[in-house]
């Protein structure tokens, strides 16, 4: 079969939203939450989503980073970035998908304020495994 599934009702804009564009609002909702408590302490701060990090041939750890967060320093901001294929691929479910979305924005947070991940979000503290 070929063709749109769904046909469009604005031309050239996809009636279903695509995988990439689900995580990018996962995302937005975590990061409004950190802001929204954390604004005051963070200071400038850029957020993006990246498909995948872009690591060395040579690299030597045997995982994927599932973040980056690089220090801003005078006028250029502090950016994080989260990439989304290693997290999707380490999660079976959209709750899955969810915590470790939380899981990773509020641990490179917790990183630049220099506080527990816990007290920037409890819910990341809620695991008992």
């Amino acid at each position: 079969m070929r063709g749109p599934a769904v046909l469009p009702r604005v031309p050239g804009r996809p009636e279903t939203r695509s995988r990439r564009d689900r995580f990018d609002d996962l995302v937005l909702t975590v990061v409004a939450e950190v802001e929204d408590r954390w604004s005051q302490h963070l200071g400038l701060v850029e957020y993006a989503v990246e498909d995948a990090p872009q690591v060395p041939d040579d690299w030597g750890s045997g995982t994927v980073p599932l973040s980056s967060l690089v220090r801003g320093s005078g006028a250029t901001p502090t950016r994080l970035v989260v990439f989304r294929r290693p997290i999707e691929h380490r999660c079976e479910s959209r709750s899955e998908l969810e915590a470790m979305v939380l899981t990773v924005v509020v641990e490179q947070v917790a990183e630049l304020l220099g506080i527990s991940p816990e007290e920037v979000d409890p819910r990341v503290g809620d695991d008992d495994d």
